[in-house]
């Protein structure tokens, strides 16, 4: 009988040890394995202290700043990266993603004087294929006035860079003497490397500039204020702050009391050029068509065909290359490089009195001066790259 029983015994407890195992291998399959729960332990307490930094960021910024502090830390990373406005509302269905816009980098030898000769004419091409789609179709291509690129209207909708007053413009003056500037092209801010943009950031951070914003004429002072105490450390002299009045009235071409955000950054950005680059690494940004404009100009007005040109003449066309030419004249035998100055008999430039109006004129003395084919270049390249926008702003205002 004692035997009988340890044999019932030693079942029970085999199936008793076989119950257990089973149920082991089950809760094994269930439950994450060790690593999977440290990586989950160590993912909740970044998120927890990540929390607790952002609650400590907000309390300090008081109980009105998270939605707006959210907001415009996204401006600022638009900004860095060279992306334009994305509102909420923007319908992306059915669009192409926009390209990630990668920043120039500077060469060692972008300081030297390039070689752009004024005999020597450059052959002016445009690709062959839509650069977003990668397909030719001939006649519905529309070519960009400052690089080779060319476009389908209906990629440039898709990718949400053509909307209805843009994309009537770019329509109506692609294949015109006046032209239409790319995405590439249209921005200013692009023409900037990482270095530049964030030097940039900084000082509109100082001067409390928020991204994306309008500026109004006192706006505009304060902030020239700012930057030219932060620079000089000396107060902004009177005839300075005419210039800058000035400057404001041709960002703001149709006087609506304020200027816009992208024609503000475009003007900026020049500035900046200006400030941190030589010129003849400034004129290593022209592109050919830019520079076939210049060449044009330039023989426009030496008439005696000696390689020079009087000052006078030479300043008003720095006061045309910002120039808008009759739209009613579609052509498509003319080069569609335009971004620079008519010369004073061209047959667009008299039909605009109004700009040649505002010339201011030349002394006895700048009429006296001969300036060459190079110096040409280097005094008017930083304008040339201020007309690039299709916005009708004057993004560097020439001195009075």
């Amino acid at each position: 009988m004692g035997v009988l029983m340890s044999r019932r015994q030693t079942v029970e407890k085999v199936q008793k040890v076989s119950l257990a195992v089973s149920a082991f291998k089950d809760g094994l399959r269930e439950q994450p394995s060790t690593r999977q729960r440290t990586e989950a332990g160590a993912t909740s307490r970044g998120t927890l202290e990540q929390a607790v930094q952002e609650g400590e960021e907000e309390a300090l910024a008081g109980p009105s700043q998270p939605e707006e502090s959210s907001t415009s830390k996204a401006a600022w990373e638009r900004l860095r990266d060279g992306r334009g406005v994305e509102p909420e509302e923007f319908d992306r269905a059915n669009r192409f993603t926009p390209p990630a816009f990668i920043r120039p980098k500077r060469e060692l030898h972008d300081d030297e004087l390039p070689h752009i000769s004024l005999e020597q004419r450059e052959q002016v091409l445009n690709d062959e294929m839509c650069e977003i789609c990668e397909v030719w179709t001939a006649e519905s291509l529309f070519p960009c006035r400052i690089c080779s690129r060319v476009y389908h209207d209906g990629c440039l909708r898709r990718m949400g860079y053509l909307q209805n007053d843009s994309a009537v413009e770019m329509t109506e003056t692609a294949h015109t003497e006046t032209g239409w500037s790319c995405y590439y092209c249209d921005n200013l801010n692009l023409l900037l490397t990482e270095e530049e943009m964030y030097s940039l950031m900084e000082t509109l951070q100082h001067c409390k500039i928020i991204p994306e914003t309008c500026l109004t004429l006192d706006d505009f002072l304060h902030y020239k204020h700012l930057v030219h105490k932060q620079q000089f450390e000396q107060p902004m002299a009177e005839a300075q702050e005419e210039q800058a009045a000035l400057q404001f009235s041709a960002l703001d071409p149709d006087k609506k009391g304020h200027i816009e955000w992208q024609d503000f950054l475009s003007h900026e950005s020049i500035q900046l050029l200006q400030k941190l680059r030589p010129q003849n690494a400034l004129l290593r940004l022209l592109t050919v068509k830019e520079r076939e404009r210049a060449r044009a100009a330039f023989l426009a007005l030496d008439q005696d065909s000696d390689g020079f040109i009087r000052e006078g003449e030479c300043r008003r066309a720095r006061h045309t290359w910002f120039q808008k030419h009759q739209k009613e004249t579609p052509s498509c035998n003319v080069s569609i490089s335009h971004v620079g100055p008519m010369s004073e008999s061209s047959p667009a430039s008299s039909g605009s009195g109004k700009s040649q109006e505002k010339t201011p004129p030349a002394t006895e003395q700048e009429e006296g001066r001969r300036v060459d084919w190079p110096s040409f270049l280097q005094e008017n390249v930083a304008y040339i790259l201020a007309a690039r926008p299709n916005s009708s702003a004057l993004h560097l205002q020439p001195p009075a």
